[in-house]
């Protein structure tokens, strides 16, 4: 029995044909509802007695031709990942505090940061925005994105301290048997090795984090979508909305895409301690110092055992 078919009968010459019929009728499905897509959008459609082109007709893009439209959208992408880099910085430094005080041991800490999280947690991120544009008058840029950091920064924060409690118990008895204090410990040993392990799923927070500053559309803020669905279709006419809506679905695929592969990256690199072949230990990382002296340790274990047992060879 081989290890591929330990927790499964292997298929055996019906089920590999009826998944390969039951494949291939998926592919043709797909295939054509793609294909009717594509005509349906190529087909000229009546508005109001007037005949318009299809949806791929070279009148609906020739404005991309025009330097300043691009210049334009540049701008929106500017606003977009502004506000996404200023959110992105906060929330880490707000989900940092919130995971320390979320998991200190002291009662009065810990209760009042854990009904405060999850208050902002259930909280819709738009009636934050429209709340803090509304009450505090912040203007559209800061509305976006204090909401983008306390929001993003409570789940920032359970990452993290889910990391946190995932550690084992022995990094902690192994930095207090050194002589730090618990504050210490968790700062110098514990926290650097949850953020490095937790790092590519807060990356895949921020990736959210950055479609999330879509929303500041509903609060004036002249994002991608606002500049693009908004104000060059009011300028240019509904003609160009299909192009517009394709241009700005490009860029933020191209956008999401490149964080995402980015994340994967950073998964391979944390998975293997991001450490090259022939790399020593650094004597500045506590946690490498522990796992130096526990492999030294054990070391001594191991040598003290062998030299025993050449004494009871030598005594018998």
């Amino acid at each position: 029995m081989t290890g591929s078919s330990v927790l499964f009968d292997a298929p055996g010459p019906r089920a590999r044909r009826l998944s390969l019929i039951a494949s291939l009728v998926s592919l043709v499905v797909i295939l054509a509802g793609v294909a009717w897509i594509i005509m349906t959008l190529a087909a000229p459609r009546e508005s109001g007695g007037i005949t318009l082109p299809g949806m791929f007709d070279a009148s609906r893009w020739d404005i991309f031709a025009d330097p300043q439209v691009w210049a334009f959208i540049g701008q929106g992408v500017v606003a977009t990942l502004q506000a996404a880099a200023v959110a992105a910085v906060g929330a880490i430094v707000v989900g940092i505090a919130l995971s320390l005080l979320r998991s200190s041991s002291i009662g009065w800490i810990r209760v009042p940061t854990a009904w405060l999280i999850e208050f902002f947690r259930g909280m819709p991120v738009l009636l934050m925005m429209l709340f803090i544009l509304l009450v505090a008058s912040t203007g559209a840029f800061w509305a976006v994105v204090i909401a983008l950091v306390i929001y993003n920064g409570t789940l920032i924060g359970e990452i993290l301290r889910a990391g946190l409690a995932a550690l084992p118990r022995g990094q902690r008895e192994a930095a207090l048997s050194l002589g730090m204090r618990e504050f210490q410990s968790k700062m110098l040993v514990e926290f650097p090795q949850a953020f490095r392990q937790m790092l590519p799923i807060i990356v895949a927070q921020l990736v959210v984090l950055l479609k999330d500053t879509s929303l500041g559309y509903i609060v004036g803020y002249n994002e991608l979508i606002r500049t693009n669905m908004n104000i060059l279709a009011s300028f240019y006419g509904n003609r160009y909305l299909f192009s517009l809506f394709v241009v700005t679905l490009v860029i933020y695929l191209a956008i999401n895409l490149a964080l995402s592969w980015f994340a994967r990256w950073l998964a391979r690199r944390t998975a293997s301690g991001g450490r090259r072949r022939g790399r020593t230990t650094d004597p500045l990382n506590p946690a490498a110092l522990l796992e130096a002296e526990a492999r030294a340790d054990e070391a001594e274990r191991s040598a003290a055992n062998r030299g025993l047992g050449q004494y009871d060879g030598t005594a018998h």
